[in-house]
């Protein structure tokens, strides 16, 4: 197989049909570096083309959007998780790690700790949210994790990613909301945060 036949592939695998994926075909071009390693075929001097990352926009729900997403759940604990992720604008893994310690209701913070590039930060939190954390923490009795998934033999686990993203799925369906839910640290900028964020407390 020669350089020239390889190239023809990678382009069939790109074009036709405008399929598949850009992570199918990342790790088509990886599958063939690692043939190349393993088999000693480097002298062949085939270059792969580059990876473009396409550049797409995440999809942004309105004010209105946002509050139907927040008073959806029935559950005060499914209303807090979302209230955080866009009051406090927390990816999945920061709501994850997300222990009672990290809370600071009289300084109105939360400790954000190894966020993204393992960075410690603090975001500020609202009157309501503090007001629904301490309904919740009260009801539900949290001993480490701010939020507690499904666990056995008595020891706690913090709510999975998976368990995280369940949540804002149901809420999205029961919402009525079409659009693909997308929740990025930026999320926070499209909540008008005293009265969207009432539906927590």
């Amino acid at each position: 197989m020669d350089e020239e036949q390889i190239l023809d592939y990678l382009h069939v695998l790109k074009s036709k049909n405008k399929t598949p994926s850009e992570s199918f075909f990342k790790h088509t071009v990886y599958g063939l570096r690692y043939l190349y390693r393993i088999y000693e075929l480097q002298k062949m001097r085939v270059v792969l083309p580059a990876i473009k990352r396409p550049n797409k926009l995440p999809v942004v729900l309105s004010c209105q959007e946002v509050k139907r997403l927040l008073k959806t759940p029935k559950l005060l604990k499914h209303r807090l998780v979302l209230a955080m992720l866009y009051g406090c604008g927390l990816r999945c893994f920061e709501l994850r790690n997300l222990q009672l310690k990290d809370l600071d209701f009289d300084r109105k913070m939360l400790h954000i700790r190894q966020g993204k590039g393992n960075k410690d930060r603090y975001v500020p939190l609202s009157d309501l949210q503090i007001r629904g954390l301490k309904t919740y923490i009260s009801a539900e009795h949290p001993r480490i994790w701010c939020f507690n998934g499904n666990h056995s033999e008595g020891t706690p686990v913090p709510l999975s990613t998976r368990g995280i993203q369940w949540i804002i799925r149901e809420a999205r369906k029961h919402s009525g909301i079409k659009k693909q839910v997308t929740i990025t640290k930026r999320s926070c900028l499209v909540v008008p945060t005293t009265r969207t964020l009432s539906y927590c407390a």
